[in-house]
């Protein structure tokens, strides 16, 4: 009597190699996802309201990362918290009818200091004739267009440093860099935005005055604006700096332009969102800025837009994994 036996398909060896990764990449995967959210719920159901308040106000200042409070807490949760861990706006802005003070004729035409505090570092350029710092932007503006980095606005104009500029629009965090938000003023014109458009301005006047604060178009050239853009909020005007609630925006990168009394310019950008840099709050920006003399100081695009360029090369340390962001405008030195 004949038995029949049957016959195991052997699986080759490649194919288990591959199913055996791919299992072990779906748990790792996992187990990660399960502990970025318990570490999201621990900030935002923890018994820290400090904690919670800091970590929500810093990832809604994020461009892609915005969502991430909203699976723990509710939309009325999170406004709560953001309405109170903000600056306080005012109408103020700068009184451009004060002299500059008498300058260091000893001082460097520019200078390159490191920046550092308890979660951030960071590079600071003084520049100290104030006329040389312009803005420069995209020849026409469009969503349809792609922006430039501030490394690419720097060598178009010539220039020997830079600094990103102003807002843009960029939904979920993939605008082209094209589209600036507000107001855009360069050479005395108004190249962006309506005269009847108010927003928080950052500009230089024709007696080359840094103005921050709230103002339209038209205020603007009014005050004889020969270059602007919109962002903020405001830090320090007229040297009285802003009011800070709670955690003030949070730890992120940051981009800050301030002057000091002699007119000098202050160009700082502050890493963020990784080891070695945390990033900043706006309060510390302001006490940064009043450490070194400003008397006028407005907040600029930050995050991923963060980029400080000097001598042809970028000298902070950008977050955005793909490279520096395209934007649409920045403030060059001459």
């Amino acid at each position: 009597m004949r038995h029949s036996t049957a016959r195991t398909r052997r699986v080759p060896p490649v194919l288990r190699f591959i199913g055996r990764f791919f299992a072990v990449l779906g748990v790792t995967v996992l187990c990660i996802l399960v502990l970025l959210l318990g570490a999201v719920c621990m900030f935002t159901k923890g018994p820290s309201p400090t904690a919670r308040d800091k970590f929500v106000s810093t990832m809604t200042e994020t461009s892609a990362l915005k969502f991430v409070p909203h699976i723990f807490l509710t939309d009325a949760e999170v406004n709560d918290i953001l309405n109170g861990n903000i600056i306080v706006e005012t109408d103020e802005t700068t009184d451009t009818s004060v002299d500059f003070t008498e300058k260091d004729e000893n001082a460097q035409p520019l200078e390159l200091i490191d920046i550092a505090g308890p979660t951030y570092s960071g590079k600071m350029l003084i520049v100290q004739d104030p006329s040389r710092v312009k803005v420069a932007c995209l020849p026409y503006f469009s969503e349809e267009v792609d922006g430039r980095t501030t490394e690419g606005f720097v060598k178009r104009s010539g220039a020997v440093a830079g600094i990103n500029g102003g807002g843009f629009v960029d939904t979920n965090g993939f605008g082209s860099g094209g589209m600036p938000t507000g107001i855009v003023i360069k050479d005395g014109k108004l190249v962006c935005g309506g005269t009847g458009t108010v927003s928080s301005v950052i500009a230089f006047d024709n007696n080359n005055h840094l103005i921050v604060g709230q103002m339209s178009g038209a205020q603007a050239l009014e005050k004889g604006v020969r270059d602007a853009v919109s962002f903020g909020p405001a830090l320090i005007i007229n040297g009285e700096p802003a009011e800070v609630s709670g955690s003030g925006g949070g730890v992120n990168p940051r981009t800050v332009i301030g002057q000091r009394a002699d007119g000098a310019v202050l160009m700082l950008a502050i890493d963020g969102r990784q080891a070695h840099s945390l990033g900043a709050t706006y309060k510390d920006c302001i006490e940064v800025m009043l450490e070194y003399g400003a008397i006028n100081a407005g907040n600029l695009d930050g995050g991923s837009s963060t980029t400080l360029v000097y001598n042809g090369e970028v000298v902070n340390s950008c977050v955005a994994l793909q490279g520096a962001r395209y934007i649409p405008t920045a403030f060059v030195v001459m």
